[in-house]
């Protein structure tokens, strides 16, 4: 700014300043031990303030669950930060806004300004900010240079602000006419009124969008590009220059960015009515935001087919993982467990039998004379008769039992928490049932098969040090079962050959 314009602003007659009021809540957001309770004593002198607060508080913006019935109440739910940012925006600009020479532009800027404090506020909540109150306040502040000016140089500013078409037009002129942008008047007048300093470096950077990494100093330097959608004859132009703005200073994008117009559209009637002023949307800015609040209601759809789509895949890919994971547990002949993961079965089974010391029964089972049924019917008939056979085993045994297919026609069952002699009586009935169950049909008749098991017990008769040891005797006692003349069960106590 030029020495001769600081000079003429300092010696004009006409340069606003704050009202009494105002400057002791300047001496209040400038002192670090200030509370509610001043706060309150201060608004309280003015009534029309007390009053604005009071509609603030009861407003949408800071939708409460209890109607405010009093200041004390408003300034208690707001907090000392927005009781003392507000408070200044309201009596700071007080006089700026009054009637005077100009009115037509003035009014224009102070919609801007208004907009503005909208649309920081906002793009701070955006961006996860937690300083709504103070990007409101900085919003409202960052063009107070055109009101000034306005106010001081009538004669000189009030041309340049009716020529000018938008605001990056605005300050070109301002350059030309002054050697100085609004940016900088403000930024002096602010210093001039001592506000808080981030108040003063938010105004003058406030048209240098690029010059800052500051996003709070960000929010506020892109809000007025934001605000002049509502006040560009070419609200789409005005939209996509806001939006490659924001875009590069804050890192939004246009779901983000389309989001914080929708939000600023349904603020402003309580916005306008804060600060007395009419603030509506024109037909193009809410055709634009129906039309992005349509694209993002198909786009919620479609992440959300997207996403049921994901999930039954995701389920797909785990039932089919399950299936995997079951077949490589399975005999891929019978369908019981291979012998594999028997191993694993057995040996869980047999230190849990150990630890809590319950039985653990094991009967490993041969089918008699099988090579006989191969040779005479063929391997596929084998293969029938295995099948069924398993199928019986498995439907006579309780749920919490195990077979396996050892390997060829032997198999393995495994009695969890089951005595020898138990044990010893379910593997004769099983014989039992299956000596009269057909396993395959050849020419129209029948064909039955009988087996040899032999049943060894952990914790019974004798414990064994080992799980192998364990089915070593089971497979000892099914040898000492089949040459004993087969189709028989016995177990590893003495005297349990059947008669």
């Amino acid at each position: 700014m030029s020495p001769e314009l600081t000079a003429a602003l300092a010696l004009c007659r006409n340069l606003p300043s704050p009202p009494g009021i105002a400057l002791r809540i300047i001496e209040l957001a400038q002192n670090p031990e200030a509370d509610i309770t001043t706060a309150a004593d201060i608004i309280g002198i003015d009534m029309a303030l007390s009053a604005r607060m009071l509609r603030i508080a009861n407003s949408p913006l800071y939708a409460s669950r209890r109607r405010i019935e009093n200041l004390g109440q408003a300034l208690t739910m707001l907090g000392l930060n927005a009781t003392v940012s507000l408070a200044l925006g309201f009596t700071v600009t007080r006089d700026l806004t009054a009637p005077g020479q100009g009115q037509d532009v003035r009014e224009r800027a102070w919609r801007r300004s208004i907009l503005s404090a909208l649309a920081a506020s906002l793009l701070g909540q955006a961006r996860g900010l937690r300083k709504a109150e103070e990007l409101m306040l900085a919003g409202l502040l960052q063009d107070i240079g055109i009101l000034v000016l306005a106010q001081s140089e009538p004669d000189r500013y009030l041309p340049v602000l009716r020529a000018a078409t938008d605001n990056d037009q605005l300050l070109e002129l301002e350059r030309e006419q002054l050697d100085c942008t609004h940016a900088e008047v403000g930024a002096w007048m602010a210093e001039q009124w001592d506000l808080p300093r981030y108040l003063v470096d938010a105004i003058a950077r406030s048209e240098s969008p690029d010059a800052t990494e500051d996003k709070f100093q960000a929010c506020v330097a892109v809000s007025g590009a934001v605000a002049d959608i509502w006040l560009s004859a070419d609200a789409d132009a005005a939209r996509e220059l806001a939006l490659q703005r924001v875009h590069d200073t804050l890192q939004l994008d246009s779901a983000q960015f389309d989001q914080v117009l929708a939000r600023i559209s349904e603020a402003l009637p309580d916005i306008g009515a804060l600060f007395e002023t009419t603030l509506t949307s024109p037909l193009r800015v809410q055709q634009l935001i129906d039309h992005a609040q349509e694209l993002a209601t198909l786009r919620n759809l479609r992440e959300m087919q997207d996403a049921a789509m994901a999930r039954q895949r995701a389920d797909e890919f785990e039932a089919r993982a399950n299936r995997l994971a079951e077949q490589a547990h399975r005999d891929a002949l019978t369908g019981v467990l291979n012998r594999r993961q028997l191993e694993a079965v057995l040996e869980q089974e047999f230190n849990r039998a150990t630890r809590h010391g319950w039985p653990l029964s094991v009967a490993f089972i041969d089918l008699d004379d099988f090579k006989k049924v191969n040779d005479a019917h063929g391997h596929l008939l084998g293969d029938e008769v295995l099948r069924s056979f398993a199928s019986k085993l498995q439907e006579q045994l309780r749920s919490s039992d195990t077979v396996a297919r050892f390997g060829g026609e032997e198999f393995i069952a495994l009695l969890p928490n089951t005595t020898e002699g138990v044990a010893l009586e379910v593997v004769r009935r099983v014989l039992a049932n299956i000596v009269n169950t057909p396993m395959a049909e050849v020419g129209g008749s029948p064909l039955y098969i009988t087996f040899s098991a032999g049943v060894a017990t952990q914790g019974g008769y004798e414990r064994f040090a080992e799980v192998q040891d364990l089915l070593k005797a089971a497979d000892d006692v099914l040898y000492r079962s089949k040459s004993l003349g087969r189709n028989r069960v016995i177990a590893r106590s003495p005297g349990t050959e059947p008669a």
